[in-house]
């Protein structure tokens, strides 16, 4: 069995900021930029991606509706019956027999599989290209909406699975991983991180959540990447960031002004959306079978204008 990284100092407030400075993207695509990295998934990129379907298999990489209140649902989605077939005969349209239901949710925090919009986050009271933390009204998002992916995010996704790297079923909930791991992830799996690819980083959440049940991620954890990775990430170019957890590692961090390094770097700093929550379980098999960590990524964010993100259900395509 392969340990993990041990013994690794932790991260300063006065080391963030460096971090931060580093793989700021602000003004790389234009003062007026609101897409950042999503400007690297270049057609000929998409296309190319295309070429990876091999056997037409899908793959979901979304978790269920998550409508059962549990530790890390504390504010469960709603889903209830409008009209439903025990009383087909008393309401409806008059010569048709239906069904209609009603769904709402709350989709930032540990349960929903969601991405988050440029906006989702700010560093000092700035967002994403230097945009001011006001720009968010309590009508919705003037700049950095969600509205930018309106037409879909399609790449080539690549997965790095941590957990084969280090001989367990699933990482513990008090586990960082360090940028070397990722290194080492892509020599073990023949595969390399390039420019425009959307990454997903297993850490197998969902799988130690089928065998254990639930847990308070905010008290008890949840695995994720430490900020030192922003750096190797600004610099291999990925385009999007997945995890099957929050992507930071939980508890959040107590450094001063930055409880979610990772997401402040990347949403921020990078204009990297994120990706959380996402159920990597049917995906990291499937690449396990076929020896291949590299598919064609799909999803489709909902078009609501001013909005911080949208709940997904992506697809992995092989």
């Amino acid at each position: 069995m392969t340990a993990g990284p041990s013994n690794v100092a932790p991260v300063s407030s006065d080391e963030l900021w460096r971090i931060f400075d580093q793989v700021k993207n602000w003004g790389r695509w234009g003062g007026d930029d609101e897409a950042g990295a999503l400007n690297l998934l270049t057609p000929a990129r998409v296309r190319d991606a295309a070429a990876l379907v091999q056997d037409g298999c899908t793959v979901s990489l979304a978790a269920d509706f998550p409508v059962q209140i549990a530790p890390d649902n504390l504010y469960p989605a709603h889903h209830m019956m409008v009209m439903a077939g025990d009383a087909r005969k008393d309401h409806g349209v008059p010569g048709l027999e239906t069904a209609l239901d009603y769904i709402g949710i709350n989709y930032h925090g540990m349960a929903c599989s969601h991405i988050d919009a440029l906006c989702h986050v700010f560093v000092d009271g700035r967002m994403y290209n230097d945009r001011d933390a006001l720009d968010v009204k309590s009508t919705g998002a003037r700049h950095n909406d969600i509205m930018v992916a309106r037409d879909g995010i399609v790449g080539r996704g690549v997965l790095l699975d941590v957990p084969a790297l280090r001989g367990v079923e699933w990482l513990e909930p008090d586990a960082v991983i360090e940028p070397d791991e990722l290194l080492r992830c892509e020599e073990a799996q023949g595969v390399t991180v390039e420019e425009g690819d959307i990454l997903m980083v297993a850490t197998g959440r969902f799988e130690r959540r089928a065998v254990h049940g639930p847990w308070d991620t905010q008290t008890v954890g949840l695995a994720g990447l430490s900020a030192r990775c922003a750096p190797l990430l600004h610099e291999r170019g990925i385009s999007v960031l997945c995890g099957d957890g929050v992507n930071d590692p939980l508890p959040s961090a107590t450094i001063e002004g930055w409880a979610m390094p990772l997401h402040m770097c990347c949403l921020v700093g990078m204009g990297v959306h994120l990706f959380d929550n996402l159920d990597l379980s049917g995906v990291t098999a499937a690449c396990r079978q076929r020896g291949r960590y590299s598919f064609l990524f799909c999803a489709s964010p909902l078009r609501v204008v001013g909005g911080t993100g949208s709940p997904v259900n992506p697809l992995a395509i092989f």
